[in-house]
């Protein structure tokens, strides 16, 4: 009966709110981006617009390229060469595919050039590398996180560290995954991972982009400083993002009578906008990209007719990490996202949720 109890428990999620500008000294909008690493869907929506601008659309054209190698082995991601060509001339990415971070092994390279391992018991003692227990593992420890610095290994060669964690993937406990590949480097060629992997099974992709147009669109009015709203003046930012949740979902916000599928209408007070633009960027997507995305929408001079836009960009669900080297699970639902709401005074709104297996968003 307990056990039935708990099942029926919604799932624990949590949502951070806060309110800043970009001109303030210590708005960490950028450090925010930039340390959420693994993204899979980057969105954003803009009031009274029907089209977009030249520079933001070819923004949105340039989200890739990124890389899918299949079966390839985990020791090529502490070789010398692929240590010296990707990791130190650049900001290299790196996810395991089709892994589910709380049954299967999977692996994360980082920007910062961490690479971040979470190891089923049997696979972690069959390795012999030093990690910790997962926190996520409850009372019976069933996975743990090993944690290697690329940059300090790839300056020891000769070190006995190297070279048993060198021998654990090659010889010990051989590790292949299918893995996603990115990396940003200014001026580099992107065909550069497409011939260091030639060995390989490589396929390069570029991010699948929809642009559409929703016409007479129920939007939530809001007030920059009102962050908790305001009562018949202004919506809160919270009711702000359960709306986007459905504008994204493509849900019908007319709390119809007879609809069976969704209830759910537009928070009040609002106002119907003629036009919005809405763009949603699917693939592989680095924070790079993401950065460059925000500054552009932070200036909208077109139109000048829209109060505000918003950027939302999601994480991919079974990453062993959130923000930075913060762990992520997935339990019950493995979401971990962030929604920016700029004004055109420079006010922005920015939202962190996260789910059960998370700690609070930094």
């Amino acid at each position: 009966m307990a056990m039935l109890c708990r099942l029926r428990e919604v799932p624990r999620h949590l949502l951070v709110c806060e309110k800043s500008n970009f001109g303030h000294d210590k708005s960490r909008h950028r450090h925010l981006v930039e340390t959420h690493y693994h993204n899979y869907r980057v969105s954003f929506l803009i009031p009274e617009c029907g089209i977009l601008s030249k520079e933001l659309k070819d923004l949105v054209m340039d989200s890739g390229p990124y890389y899918f190698v299949k079966d390839l082995p985990l020791h090529e991601l502490i070789a010398h060469e692929f240590i010296n060509t990707f990791v130190k001339k650049g900001a290299c990415y790196a996810l395991t595919y089709n892994t589910n971070i709380d049954e299967d092994n999977t692996v994360a390279l980082l920007p910062n050039g961490k690479l971040i391992l979470s190891l089923d018991k049997d696979t972690y003692e069959e390795t012999g590398l030093q990690g910790r227990p997962s926190q996520y593992s409850g009372r019976k420890t069933m996975k743990f996180i090993v944690s290697i610095d690329l940059m300090d290994l790839s300056s020891k060669l000769d070190s006995k560290k190297y070279k048993r964690i060198s021998w654990a993937f090659k010889e010990k406990k051989p590790l292949k995954f299918d893995f996603l590949l990115a990396w940003h480097q200014t001026g580099a060629e992107g065909s550069m991972m497409m011939s260091y992997f030639s060995n390989y099974r490589i396929r390069e992709h570029q991010p699948e982009i929809a642009l559409s147009t929703v016409t007479d669109l129920q939007c939530p009015v809001l007030q920059s400083g009102e962050l908790g709203g305001k009562p018949e003046a202004a919506c809160s930012a919270r009711e702000l993002f359960e709306w986007l949740g459905a504008v994204f979902s493509n849900a019908e916000l007319n709390n119809e009578p007879d609809n069976f599928i969704s209830t759910y209408c537009c928070p009040q007070p609002s106002t119907v906008v003629a036009k919005a633009y809405l763009c949603t960027i699917t693939g592989f997507i680095l924070p790079e990209k993401i950065r460059l995305l925000l500054e552009q929408l932070r200036y909208f001079d077109e139109p000048k007719l829209a109060p505000w836009v918003t950027l939302s960009v999601q994480g991919f669900a079974d990453s062993p990490v959130s923000w930075r080297e913060n762990e992520h699970g997935f339990r019950k639902g493995g979401e971990h996202l962030y929604n920016f709401v700029v004004f055109s005074n420079q006010d922005y709104w920015l939202q962190l949720a996260v789910g059960a297996n998370d700690d609070c968003p930094p």
